[in-house]
């Protein structure tokens, strides 16, 4: 849904990504903090309900993960430093991000294990989905209305109402199960119909 709204977001980070540039950060590098970051987020949700404090650092950190995981993509970009293995470590360190970030969650018992595990499980889908049905040659981009950029906005907003009201992230990450794995059959619609329309176009 974001897909549009992204875009114009890495536009106006140009000027950020020539600075790490400059200072010689790649693509590589940047998506390595942004694990780091998650990791420190992950573990800010933990141990916020002894202090609740930490919801606000988990807020601040989850993020910054996220600039780093725009960043790195417009680094590679704009400085032809894009290549398939990047790409794929960049994939694959994004799952790492998500699972440790509801791991945190759950951990902390600030919401309840099985959403939490629903959570979970959709986000993986989500990105699993794309990743089969674009290996098919099928386009997944905005399809579906919870991509990972409207996930950690959701979360980050329920996160920082539940530092005036902790039965917020609860409800966040409810809402994070419904909508991923709602997005999953989303992205499972869209590939039936195209793979069925290219199929009667080759018949014809």
């Amino acid at each position: 849904m974001l897909t549009k709204l992204r875009k114009r977001v890495q536009q106006a980070l140009s000027a950020e990504a020539r600075i790490a540039h400059q200072l010689g950060l790649t693509p590589n590098a940047i998506s390595a903090i942004g694990i780091v970051l998650s990791f420190l987020a992950a573990s800010a949700y933990a141990f916020a309900l002894a202090q609740p404090l930490l919801l606000l650092l988990a807020v601040f950190l989850l993020l910054a993960s996220g600039f780093c995981d725009t960043l790195d993509g417009i680094i590679a970009r704009n400085y032809h430093q894009a290549t398939a293995f990047g790409g794929f470590i960049d994939s694959l360190l994004d799952r790492y991000a998500d699972a440790v970030v509801y791991a945190g969650i759950m951990i902390g018992g600030l919401c309840n294990v099985a959403w939490g595990l629903a959570a979970f499980a959709g986000s993986l889908l989500v990105s699993y989905s794309r990743a089969r049905a674009e290996a098919a040659g099928i386009k997944m981009e905005s399809v579906g209305f919870a991509e990972r950029a409207e996930r950690m906005l959701i979360l980050s907003a329920a996160t920082l109402a539940a530092f005036f009201w902790l039965p917020s992230l609860n409800w966040g990450i409810i809402i994070l199960a419904v909508l991923s794995n709602f997005t999953v059959l989303q992205r499972a619609v869209h590939v039936y119909r195209w793979l069925k329309k290219n199929q009667n176009t080759q018949t014809n």
